[in-house]
């Protein structure tokens, strides 16, 4: 399996520095927005014809990585 860090890239002067996939404008919040909204993979790769099966796989690493290393101020369940 291939490191999301080798598929995943930030530069300052593409999307405003966003997390993109390496060599595209594609970014990964637009990869994880469209599996969120329920679009299957060939949906996506048909919609980014650039994208490869890796690169999905790469934007789920990437935001299972940024979930166990932050919290996004997600209230406390208190009693549930």
């Amino acid at each position: 399996m291939v490191s999301w860090k080798e598929r995943i890239s930030v530069n300052p002067t593409v999307c405003h520095g966003k997390a993109c996939i390496r060599g595209t404008r594609i970014m990964v919040s637009v990869v994880l927005d469209n599996l969120a909204a329920g679009v299957d993979r060939g949906g996506i790769l048909a919609s980014y014809p650039s994208l490869r099966p890796a690169d999905l796989d790469a934007a789920l690493a990437y935001a299972a990585e940024l979930a166990r290393e932050g919290v996004m101020g997600l209230p406390v369940e208190i009693g549930t």
